[in-house]
């Protein structure tokens, strides 16, 4: 079989840290900030992570 291609939308929106964990950044947080809460947008400065069988589908995406 031939190898698997890595998934280029995937590989710009997720990262992989040095533990195996998938990392992404939230959405909304963008523009029109104005209508939400400074605890939403605080929260979603921060970045996120993917948890269990999503995570494990997203690693072979990335991996390729």
């Amino acid at each position: 079989m031939p190898k698997m291609k890595t998934h280029k939308g995937a590989k710009k929106r997720f990262k992989l840290t040095a533990t195996g964990k998938v990392k992404f950044k939230r959405s909304c947080a963008g523009h029109l900030m104005s209508g939400t809460t400074g605890d939403q947008c605080r929260k979603m400065r921060k970045p996120a992570y993917l948890k269990g069988g999503v995570q494990k589908r997203i690693r072979t995406l990335i991996a390729g």
